[in-house]
């Protein structure tokens, strides 16, 4: 169970007042090279040289058209290689976010679409930066999937809940966009 620190009920009424306030990211008219830019001082610096990290992506997160968790395996991967960071991401898809990982055949048929699986060259690189994608066989098998259903490079786990409690017990710290 997660915790909440604020109702989903109240986003839209407070956005909407801090968007007719003025009290927005961006006015209409105004661009991030518009703002003035304030001086940042690190009181506490971030260094890894070593880091683990398993992302539960068990439900569509989206910002946009933009997968969240997606998104951030990107950016943690990028990060851990300018920092020269010894690190390892793992990305387990299951549940209601498992059909992101699909071909575009079988994609086209779950999601009753012809547009093909719009994540895979998102997937693709994700691997091509090292990062470990997983599926999980109950989610497989609960909707009547393959291995042949998987985009390439896509490895598939016996259990995506019990894979991240072993991935976790062995010092991956799990994070859950």
């Amino acid at each position: 169970m997660r915790n909440k620190a604020f109702s989903p009920g109240l986003i839209i009424p407070v956005l909407l007042l801090a968007l007719a306030s003025g009290a927005g990211p961006m006015r209409a008219a105004e661009t991030r090279e518009d703002r003035p830019q304030h001086a940042i001082h690190i009181d506490v610096p971030v260094t890894l040289k070593k880091a683990r990290v398993v992302f539960n992506m068990d439900h569509p997160a989206f910002s946009g058209d933009m997968p969240v968790g997606m998104k951030y395996m990107g950016l943690l991967a990028k990060r851990f290689k300018e920092l020269n960071t010894d690190g390892g991401i793992i990305g387990v898809f299951h549940g209601d976010a498992a059909y992101l990982t699909l071909n575009d055949q079988a994609y086209n048929a779950y999601r009753h679409v012809n547009t093909g699986n719009p994540y895979k060259g998102l997937l693709a690189d994700l691997l091509k930066q090292g990062i470990q994608i997983e599926e999980c066989a109950v989610s497989m098998k609960a909707h009547g999937w393959g291995n042949e259903d998987l985009l390439p490079g896509v490895k598939v786990n016996t259990g995506a809940v019990g894979r991240i409690v072993q991935l976790v017990q062995e010092g991956y710290v799990q994070i859950q966009p």
